[in-house]
């Protein structure tokens, strides 16, 4: 964790790289800091997966529009601040990056963080947290 999920209309494929989309919220949560200067969420945790919409209504249907959901899940222990941080964070970057759209077309853009408080289990199985654990004195 943490998970970024990106759901999109799939009309929006043709005008903007959403593999660069996901390359810059991941770069975005990577960089985030706490009140104590460590990092936010560990990088070989961190992961943002982008969905095109098999199917989808927008609005009233009489116009070619589009719209992304990004919802961030977290695990439980951040601060308020920390949250917020991350909200502004995603949505800062995905502002910058989807700006050429909002220029030409109609485009709602969403994003939710939510906490995972009440997980009952947890199960995971990995070989790149390890990979991005330093040793002790290396750089």
């Amino acid at each position: 964790m943490p998970h970024l999920v990106v759901l999109y209309t799939p009309n929006l494929e043709a005008e903007t790289d959403i593999s660069a989309l996901c390359r810059t919220l991941a770069d975005g949560m990577l960089q985030l800091r706490d009140e104590t200067g460590r990092q936010v969420f560990p990088t070989g945790g961190t992961r943002v997966l982008a969905y095109p919409a098999a199917h989808f209504a927008v609005a009233d249907g009489k116009g070619d529009y589009a719209f992304v959901y990004l919802n961030l899940r977290m695990g439980a222990g951040r601060s308020a601040a920390v949250q917020q941080a991350a909200g502004d964070t995603v949505l800062g970057r995905a502002r910058a990056h989807l700006a050429p759209l909002f220029e030409r077309r109609l485009l709602g853009l969403t994003v939710q963080v939510d906490e995972s408080p009440g997980q009952v289990y947890d199960g995971k199985h990995s070989t790149l947290h390890p990979h991005f654990v330093k040793t002790p004195g290396t750089q």
